[in-house]
């Protein structure tokens, strides 16, 4: 069950009329499994920046990119500091047949997943390959790598599979969304700095607080630090002075209010999907923070 701020309603609501000329008129099915995903919220969030848009749209923690997929965009820049991740998505866009031959040729078992999880290939087709075949046949879909960047989910069995990426067309519909879409390795500090007036950016970081700074589960090899927080912050609120609309989901923790005041945050709450069986699924709570350009003086 997803709950709202009573005075944020009609932020993420459903009854304004959306002018569509920025996107194309369809969105399609993520690609990617991915830890912390916004699947669940996609639409909400794509319609609320629907409202808004009129010129680029930027996500610089890019991961599953479900709100990039539900929006559809005609102009975006769409970035992330993990490199593997980043080729995965121009490959598809470039290349989804090479893509789709390679992983028909890959078997799915216990043996063949341990022997690809220690390959590292040169070749950027076959990394890409590699990445969306662990992706779609580890545990629970989740990305992690230890701290010497080495990718350490065990083999997830049963019926993961990354067939439905070619048999529900998941690839080739991916790869027509990302015709025309600036793709980058980096810092989100970089890419949020080239916002403009009528802009939106939508940032889903990994979500750390102070207490936690060195025990939080690592997606990447290095940390999102408290530090980075503070950092995100600032920048998001250079972006907002320049007329860029600005939304960021984070961990609902309080001090998190103090990075954004005067912007209180939307809370939600969700179940997490991590584990298999649903009796050990707990309720993740998040914020949102809608920083608003017209709402500043």
């Amino acid at each position: 069950m997803v709950f709202y701020a009573q005075h944020h309603e009609s932020v993420l609501g459903e009854s304004a009329t959306i002018d569509r000329t920025p996107f194309d008129k369809f969105s399609v099915k993520p690609f990617l499994k991915w830890p912390g995903g916004k699947r669940w919220i996609a639409q909400k969030l794509a319609l609320c920046i629907s409202k808004r848009l009129s010129n680029r749209y930027y996500e610089p923690f890019l991961g599953g990119g479900a709100i990039f997929f539900g929006l559809c965009p005609r102009k975006a820049t769409l970035s992330d500091i993990n490199s593997d991740l980043i080729n995965t998505y121009i490959q598809v866009r470039d290349k989804p047949e090479e893509i789709i031959d390679g992983l028909k040729k890959l078997s799915v078992d216990k043996e063949s997943y341990y022997h690809i999880r220690k390959e590292e290939p040169k070749d950027l087709v076959e990394r890409a390959i590699r990445f969306l075949y662990l992706n779609r046949t580890a545990f629970g879909g989740i990305y992690r790598l230890n701290l010497n960047g080495k990718f350490n989910v065990p083999y997830g069995g049963g019926s993961r599979t990354p067939e439905l990426l070619w048999r529900d067309g998941l690839i080739k519909r991916a790869s027509h969304a990302l015709q025309g879409i600036e793709l980058a390795v980096s810092d989100f500090e970089k890419m949020m700095n080239k916002s403009r007036y009528g802009d939106v950016i939508y940032c889903d970081p990994t979500y750390t607080m102070i207490h936690n700074n060195n025990k939080f589960i690592r997606y990447n090899e290095k940390n999102f630090s408290w530090k980075d927080q503070e950092r995100l912050s600032l920048v998001a609120l250079r972006a907002l002075k320049r007329g860029t609309f600005v939304l960021i989901s984070n961990a609902s923790y309080y001090p998190l209010c103090e990075l954004y005041h005067p912007f209180k945050p939307i809370k939600l709450a969700r179940k997490s999907l991590v584990s298999r069986k649903s009796k050990f699924r707990r309720e993740i709570q998040e914020y949102i923070f809608v920083l608003t350009p017209d709402e500043i003086e």
